[in-house]
């Protein structure tokens, strides 16, 4: 089906209204500026406020991000959590972990907050307790995307969230010509959220898309 012009544009314009309803503070304002300074995407505001939305509804304790979006994503999370509450932040990227750290200081919260681990997810998510975690936030290689979930539901209690930002992947995943390997991976992890009788997904238009589950009880 084709849209005229005039309602593309009115589609464009609402979705940066919504882009733009809840305005980023200093401390995330300049975690973002060093994340793409150094090449790094982390997630958007409306992403970001569904994250702290998620988290604070669910009364999360314990969360694991994987990919720290340079503490864009874990300022967002932390702030929707319990004021106790610990974030488990793993990253591949020394850096990114150290400008997160540095966002986190600047967002005042603690070093109690956080727990950061530096290595491939695919590594670390296994070493992670069974049925622990509140929320599971995925921001990382793309391509891994079917395999997170798969770690994602084991680490999950019955009621906890999954999410992955990029889940339209820059309009890739709804044009059936892009046939790469991302676009796949991203394609792949949706159907499978779809189709799991064990969870409830949704997949919002905010941002680059955030695909979210709960997990049945």
């Amino acid at each position: 089906m084709a849209f005229p012009e005039a309602a593309i544009d009115a589609i464009s314009a609402s979705l940066a209204y919504v882009e733009d309803f809840l305005v980023e503070d200093e401390p995330l304002r300049a975690a973002r500026r060093r994340g793409e300074e150094v090449g790094a995407t982390p997630i958007g505001p409306a992403g970001g406020a569904a994250l702290r939305f998620i988290t604070a509804m669910i009364g999360a304790r314990t969360v694991v991000e994987v990919g720290s979006g340079c503490g864009v994503s874990g300022i967002w999370l932390l702030r929707g959590m319990a004021r106790d509450a610990v974030l488990t932040s793993v990253d591949v990227d020394h850096e990114h972990q150290r400008l997160a750290k540095i966002a986190y200081r600047e967002a005042g919260l603690g070093a109690s907050r956080t727990r950061m681990i530096v290595g491939r997810a695919l590594e670390v998510l296994p070493r992670l307790t069974d049925g622990a975690y509140d929320m599971v936030f995925c921001d990382a290689a793309k391509q891994e995307y079917p395999e997170y979930l798969a770690a994602a539901l084991r680490l999950l209690r019955p009621g906890g969230v999954v999410a992955f930002d990029n889940a339209l992947w820059h309009h890739r995943v709804a044009d059936p010509s892009r046939r790469d390997a991302e676009t796949e991976a991203i394609r792949e992890v949706g159907r499978l959220v779809r189709d799991d009788d064990r969870l409830v997904p949704l997949l919002l238009p905010v941002g680059d898309g955030l695909l979210c589950a709960v997990k049945r009880a």
